[in-house]
């Protein structure tokens, strides 16, 4: 079964040093400019990480090449698969995301075909659920399944381009 469909929305790359990351993506490559959120907290109440509760921290920084979102994540404080990205690998791409319709469908179908789900939860009050499904066996890091609610489609509308 298709858990989602493309196009691919967004390329993460998780990285000690987020300004490095972006300084050599801009200058290299020409991306900018960079919206920086620095400490995003990700709280128990509204994270998972492999089914229990989460507490983390990351810088996150975004940025768009055309139409396609580019994101960089530094991992801060707290276990994530961010955190633990880092302890296996060195710093290097991540994720690649899909836009869902309903999470809920797509969290069903993933299960269903026996994809793990390793992280998930929500921000901004509800405004965007996120699922990670773990692809490391076939070398697929993680995809990210997003829910964007009108608010958080609204901030993705007014980052620069």
């Amino acid at each position: 079964m298709t858990i989602a469909k493309g196009p691919v929305t967004q390329i993460c790359w998780v990285t000690e040093d987020v300004a490095a990351t972006e300084e050599y993506l801009s200058a290299h490559f020409e991306v900018g400019p960079w919206t920086r959120l620095p400490d995003i907290h990700f709280d128990p109440e509204n994270c998972l990480l492999r089914e229990q509760p989460a507490d983390f921290v990351v810088h996150v920084s975004l940025a768009y090449a055309g139409d396609l979102q580019l994101e960089i994540i530094q991992p801060v404080s707290g276990d994530s698969i961010y955190a633990d990205f880092l302890k296996t690998n060195q710093p290097g791409l991540h994720h690649l995301c899909f836009e869902v319709d309903d999470m809920d469908v797509a969290l069903a179908t993933a299960a269903a075909d026996g994809v793990e789900v390793a992280q998930r939860g929500s921000m901004m009050g509800g405004e965007m659920r996120f699922a990670y499904l773990d692809g490391a066996h076939v070398g697929v890091p993680y995809i990210e399944l997003a829910w964007l609610g009108d608010g958080m489609k609204a901030f993705y509308e007014s980052l620069p381009r």
